[in-house]
């Protein structure tokens, strides 16, 4: 598994920290805006990567979903419903890039 954090990332958030912060800010009012719990915001930011076909942001959220708590198999399981979706090449790519992080099934 792998948890480095990508030299782009922090490399804006050494250049840009004005906007950085701002960017956090963000996100922590949205994820304070509902009912939504940790785990289940993690598997739904998962599948919005995935939807918009975002290799690194599918990394970031996958690491988000094992520190919520989810298996494996539940974080795949993302990856496969979005191929009657998203179709099944971007159900493919999304499964590869999880397994870059969680290793092959």
């Amino acid at each position: 598994m792998s948890d480095k954090i990508p030299a782009s990332y922090a490399a804006f958030q050494e250049s840009y920290p004005a906007i950085f912060a701002a960017y956090e800010q963000l996100g922590a009012a949205v994820h304070g805006e509902g009912p939504l719990d940790d785990g289940t915001r993690a598997l739904v930011k998962l599948a919005l990567a995935i939807g918009v076909g975002a290799e690194g942001a599918v990394h970031s959220h996958t690491r988000k979903c094992l520190e919520a708590g989810h298996s494996a198999a539940a974080i795949r399981q993302v990856a496969l419903l979005a191929i009657p979706t998203a179709g099944f090449p971007a159900g493919m790519a999304a499964l590869s890039w999880i397994n870059d992080i969680l290793g092959p099934a």
